[in-house]
């Protein structure tokens, strides 16, 4: 099946375009600076032709448009015929309760996610107008919604209730959701084929670290706990992110700053993290760079990263009774060396013994042989997840029709 992924932000399309059957992703691109002066398109072809377009992107509607003209192009095209889409899989960043998995979108769907965007005003928004920019362009081609949150969906009440009265996550549904939830699954489904093993008989944390970062407890195959909570703001030090602190500083710095609620949001989600303790950059690259040259306030900010995925790490093997593979992905679980072997010195005693070679090298097995809890870097595919669950849904709709 030919699937079109697509991930909408308020003033972006990021999209790829899968043949799911060989796992392979025909083309992907991204449309920038939708609504504004400027936009482009830019496409690339798995056999690496390249182009940029700049237009008047005024919607996703048109911005889908764009998106369908280059890919059934004669110079950077994939497709002959429109008809050649099978079907759409949208990224959806919140399904609050209501899904728990992967669904084929509908009118009731729509409801739904309309229902949903106050539990995620940033995200679900543009998610929404894409899907409803498809419905315009492609109107025939079934679309299917694939949630960051259905991963985490099934956790315990323990795990996701707060301490608040419970008559407010009755009323508001107040409680942990998480996040990243196709890249957590994703990781943890690969590191098991890698290990040889059953999934169902594993223990496994998974560190999605980027500019938003977040851990799981993966038992047996369902996730346990996350990191991230009601919102992504929670948990890890992140990139511009605050994570986890303390209520009552918020209600403090409210008043002694005289901030209303959005500028308090602000602050916690824009500049905080990395960029706030450094002074320097939300970006661990720079933040690195920034370290080695003595900068004292990117140290501490390295260091309280570290420090928090090491405290994770150790809560979330206690909560699971034992762990048989700890797992780095995203842009800094990939690529950032010295983030992996600080996050696993001195945890012997948890059986993570790092293989220096190994780990600079970036391969995918990264601890020693003689380690009792592997250590992986495997490489996040959230896209390839989206296409083959959408593959999945809309095949079994046509068996049911």
């Amino acid at each position: 099946m030919k699937v079109l992924v697509l991930n909408c932000g308020s003033s972006s399309l990021k999209y790829q375009f899968f043949d799911t059957e060989q796992k392979l992703a025909l083309a992907n691109g991204v449309v920038e600076r939708i609504g504004m002066s400027g936009a482009v398109l830019t496409h690339s072809r798995y056999d690496g032709d390249t182009v940029s377009i700049v237009g008047e992107i005024l919607d996703h509607s048109i911005a889908i448009e764009y998106v369908l003209a280059v890919m059934l192009s004669k110079n950077h095209g994939v497709i002959e015929d429109k008809d050649d889409i099978d079907a759409v899989g949208h990224r959806v960043v919140h399904g609050g309760e209501a899904f728990s998995d992967s669904v084929l979108i509908t009118d009731e769907v729509m409801r739904v996610l309309q229902e949903n965007i106050e539990l995620a005003p940033l995200h679900n928004p543009p998610n929404i107008k894409g899907i409803q920019a498809c419905k315009r362009v492609i109107p025939e081609t079934p679309q299917v919604g694939v949630f960051d949150t259905a991963f985490h969906a099934n956790m315990p009440s323990h795990a996701f209730l707060y301490g608040i009265p419970y008559e407010l996550y009755k009323r508001h549904k107040i409680r942990r959701y998480g996040f990243h939830g196709t890249s957590h699954r994703f990781v943890s489904n690969s590191a098991a084929e890698m290990l040889g093993k059953p999934l169902s008989e594993l223990k496994i944390i998974t560190a999605h670290l980027g500019n938003g970062c977040s851990m799981a407890a993966i038992n047996g195959g369902f996730s346990v706990d996350t990191s991230m909570g009601f919102t992504p703001l929670e948990g890890l030090l992140m990139g511009t992110r605050a994570g986890d602190i303390d209520p009552s500083v918020i209600l403090y710095i409210m008043g002694k700053e005289g901030l209303s609620l959005s500028e308090a949001s602000t602050l916690l989600n824009k500049h905080s993290g990395l960029i706030g303790i450094s002074g320097e950059s939300s970006d661990m690259r720079e933040v690195i760079a920034s370290m080695n040259e003595g900068n004292k306030r990117s140290k501490i900010a390295f260091n309280i990263f570290v420090y928090r995925i090491k405290k994770y790490i150790g809560s979330y093997a206690a909560a699971m009774g034992g762990l048989d593979a700890l797992v780095f992905t995203g842009g800094i679980g990939e690529n950032a060396t010295d983030i992996r072997t600080e996050v696993c010195r001195d945890m012997e005693f948890f059986g993570i013994e790092l293989d220096p070679e190994r780990n600079a090298k970036k391969e995918i097995l990264i601890s020693k042989d003689s380690a009792k809890t592997k250590v992986l870097r495997i490489p996040t595919n959230e896209e390839l997840v989206i296409a083959l669950d959408t593959a999945v849904i809309v095949e079994t709709a046509k068996k049911e029709m």
